[in-house]
């Protein structure tokens, strides 16, 4: 079962501003890292909670990534720009952000209101259940 992929074009601008800022949190406190090399890097080595992947670069760079990602079971937000993912990085573009932090991940998920590959319920939802079972 492949990751499912999250498109945000479909989201507000005040959700967009909030996640471009979660992620310049994370990017900024190192919970996140730059790049399709690092986010490839931290895929390869079970560490990433989250990718955010820029649709406008080359298909080459999306066909370095992408299957890797699904591989690997990480869950793929869909961004539209290469450059919006940079400005919050500091970079002119960026293909891809890969999240480290789960809890930036959920986050991040929350305010795209994607849901969680693994459980296939909203991450809030399973908190929220999980709380329940424990009294």
């Amino acid at each position: 079962m492949e990751a499912p992929a999250t498109p945000v074009a479909v989201i507000s601008e005040a959700v967009r501003r909030k996640v471009l800022g979660l992620v310049g949190l994370g990017v900024r406190g190192r919970l996140a890292v730059s790049g399709a090399e690092q986010v490839r890097e931290q895929a390869r080595k079970g560490g990433l909670a989250l990718a955010l992947v820029a649709q406008d670069v080359s298909r080459h760079t999306l066909d370095k990534v992408v299957p890797l990602l699904r591989a690997k079971r990480i869950q793929i937000i869909e961004w539209p720009s290469a450059a919006e993912l940079g400005a919050v990085t500091g970079r002119e573009s960026t293909a891809a952000i890969g999240v480290v932090d789960m809890a930036l991940a959920r986050g991040i998920r929350d305010a795209v209101g994607a849901r969680s590959p693994r459980t296939g319920t909203d991450s809030g939802d399973a908190a929220r259940d999980a709380q329940r079972r424990k009294g």
